[in-house]
């Protein structure tokens, strides 16, 4: 099977990880679009005996970042740390569905920072391997267990905070 016609395989998965990186369906789809123009530009880049979803994503990953940097330089910055947060409310009625749930975790997902958003959904969601993860975002694999770590730990944290105010909602 050609290279270009194996890019076209994973298209799926770069539209299900831009969507989770960028939260807006118009600008994922940009954003796949970009990988894959790059990706055919810089075919003879590719090593022929190397995973080309590492590679595709390894390319993704860099566009996103360019486009994070190209938008900070631009705008003021504002911390998202936890302490934000104390006083919004992202409590689930009490006869939350599962929409509900996924909606929540896609929130709680984009308030994770931006290296360990990206990692846990390339482990968690990709099931891509440590070394693959570490590869295509140029890190060690140490600092993927670690990102991996931290914020699969801030995940839970923001879902049982989410969990708790709904039932502190219900007994009111």
């Amino acid at each position: 099977m050609d290279v270009r016609e194996q890019l076209y395989e994973h298209v799926p998965r770069l539209r299900r990880y831009a969507r989770a990186l960028v939260a807006n369906r118009e600008l994922a789809d940009d954003l796949v679009q970009d990988t894959l123009e790059r990706a055919l530009s810089r075919l003879a880049q590719f090593k022929a005996d190397t995973d080309l979803r590492a590679w595709l994503f390894t390319i993704m990953h860099n566009l996103f970042v360019n486009q994070v940097r190209k938008a900070s330089a631009r705008s003021v910055h504002v911390s998202i740390d936890d302490e934000d947060f104390d006083g919004i409310d992202i409590a689930v009625p009490a006869s939350q569905t599962n929409p509900l749930e996924v909606r929540d975790l896609d929130q709680a997902l984009q308030r994770l920072p931006a290296g360990q958003r990206a990692v846990v959904l390339l482990v968690g969601l990709e099931e891509m391997s440590y070394t693959d993860v570490a590869s295509a975002l140029d890190i060690p694999v140490g600092t993927v267990m670690s990102r991996l770590s931290r914020g699969r730990e801030r995940l839970r944290a923001m879902m049982a905070g989410a969990r708790q105010d709904t039932k502190l909602k219900v007994v009111k």
